[in-house]
């Protein structure tokens, strides 16, 4: 993954756990389970998603959404909740270094079978789950207030957060359960192992400060898809992307991930290898499509959220509390926030009548877009910029293309100056399988400004040697139209999003800008 993924995949590897929760007597009920990250291992103290503890509720899944309810007590849940925590070694004990480096398949015990003779096994080596105990179930307040701000309203409908596809039978009871769990994550305390404590030395992870991590940074999402099902394959599978929109806490990444990764940590490349979030709903819906990014809770807030609530319901547990990993300062002389990528400000947003999309500037008065967010016949184009000062300038369509065309182009004379947009340079060379960036308003419009999402150039089309159309990996959304498809590396301005594929191959079909 490159040398500077390093301290990060070394973290997630050293933080990386699925959890288990099932009733006491009853194997039939079955278990549900989902991802965590070690906290801490002497006390060793976990945090993972919320969602599994539901079933558990003493009050019902109600209780999460009650009036001013931000946490609650480890005994909200039943008596008959049994706790397992599993992990890999660490690098530093004796297995981690005995075993790395050893391929192998999945053991039977994966599967479900039972062994003949006891054999050495050839799969991932893991530790035999250990059983915990809950402390406490929490919420990150600001989380909550920026998704219902976001998502819910009129746009509820329209967004789907459960772990399944919308055509996918689920219960109305299940999915309500599960959006109601929504931002919220549950800290346990790992009962320690005989003669175990000795080598399980992993130290403490890193924690970014809320905002320390700037639009379109490299992230690398930790998680274990499925939960606990065949942990000796899917146990802390990696996945990269990058941040590619935020409100406060509710933070969006397009790094794939899947059912069972809730609760999974998500870390930086700088700070170097910082957890930087939790993944609180791996597959986000709208209207029926799979936007292709996930949701995610910043971890600084969370772990906030945490000491104030362990100082709460136990008074004595202020060691405890101390053991949570502090959050990061900034280096000395260097400012906490990157100025992330600047060719990113050239994307604007374009409203015509009642649709409206993305566009990038190519001039200080002329802004390329699609025709169908900018037809001909429009005789107003408003076109807001987010950088520097938010200014909202008129413009008219100057050039369309004809419907019949293939190529969904127009461009916008604006009455005024874009100023303080660096202009973006077109590329002359298209490589195919370079890294490359889209930038567009498609998921929350104006709210939060543009989303970054990444991928590469996976063909160029070109007609009479000359490249005319360009297929990316990037995933898109609605409203994400007209918005720019940037070389990643060099800044460089390749196209303009124009559609995109279907739900399984996710991909966006761009025009060159010349």
């Amino acid at each position: 993954m490159g040398r500077q993924w390093g301290p990060a995949m070394r973290a997630a590897e050293q933080a990386g756990c699925v959890v288990s929760a099932s009733r006491a007597g009853q194997p039939e009920a079955g278990s549900w389970s989902c991802s965590g990250v070690i906290l801490s291992r002497r006390p060793g103290l976990v945090l993972c998603h919320g969602g599994i503890f539901t079933p558990f509720l003493r009050a019902g899944s109600g209780a999460l959404t009650a009036a001013g309810a931000a946490f609650l007590p480890g005994d909200s849940c039943g008596d008959d909740l049994r706790l397992h925590v599993q992990w890999g070694p660490t690098a530093a004990s004796p297995a981690g270094r005995a075993e790395r480096g050893r391929t192998g398949l999945c053991t039977p015990h994966c599967a479900g079978l039972e062994p003949s003779p006891p054999a050495r096994p050839r799969g991932r080596p893991l530790r035999p789950p250990r059983p915990a105990e809950l402390l406490l179930l929490l919420s990150c307040p600001a989380f909550r207030a920026h998704f219902a701000r976001l998502f819910g309203g009129e746009a509820a409908e329209q967004w789907h957060f459960a772990n399944a596809a919308p055509d996918d039978e689920v219960s109305e009871d299940e999915e309500e359960d599960q959006l109601r769990a929504l931002g919220w994550f549950a800290l346990l305390r790992v009962r320690p192992g005989h003669g175990e404590e000795a080598e399980e030395r992993g130290p403490a992870v890193a924690v970014a400060p809320l905002g320390a991590v700037p639009k379109g940074a490299p992230l690398l999402a930790c998680g274990s898809p499925f939960g606990a099902f065949c942990p000796d394959i899917f146990l802390n599978t990696l996945s990269r992307g990058v941040l590619s929109n935020s409100a406060g806490p509710l933070l969006l990444t397009d790094a794939r991930c899947l059912p069972g990764t809730e609760g999974g940590g998500v870390f930086a490349a700088r700070p170097a290898g910082a957890l930087v979030a939790l993944v609180a709903a791996p597959l986000c819906w709208k209207a029926r499509e799979w936007v292709g990014l996930t949701l995610l809770c910043a971890a600084a807030p969370l772990l906030r959220a945490a000491r104030a609530a362990l100082g709460r319901l136990h008074p004595g547990a202020t060691a405890l509390a101390a053991l949570l990993p502090p959050e990061m300062g900034a280096p000395w002389g260097l400012p906490l926030r990157d100025p992330g990528p600047p060719w990113a400000t050239a994307a604007v947003l374009v409203e015509c009548s009642t649709v409206w999309g993305s566009g990038v500037a190519v001039a200080p008065r002329l802004v390329v877009t699609c025709r169908h967010v900018a037809p001909r016949e429009a005789t107003r184009v408003l076109v807001r910029s987010t950088t520097p000062k938010s200014a909202m300038i008129w413009g008219h369509v100057v050039f369309a293309t004809q419907e019949t065309s293939p190529y969904d182009i127009a461009v916008v004379n604006l009455d005024e100056d874009l100023d303080g947009i660096p202009m973006p340079v077109p590329a002359e060379h298209f490589h195919e399988g370079e890294a490359v960036s889209v930038v567009g308003f498609g998921v929350f419009g104006q709210t939060c400004g543009p989303s970054v999402t990444t991928g590469i150039l996976s063909a160029v089309v070109q007609v009479d040697d000359t490249p005319v159309m360009l297929q990316t990996t990037c995933a898109v959304h609605g409203g994400s139209s007209g918005g720019p498809l940037f070389s990643t590396g060099s800044g460089e301005l390749l196209g303009v999003g124009l559609v995109q594929g279907s739900q399984t191959q996710k991909s966006t079909e761009a025009a060159q800008v010349k």
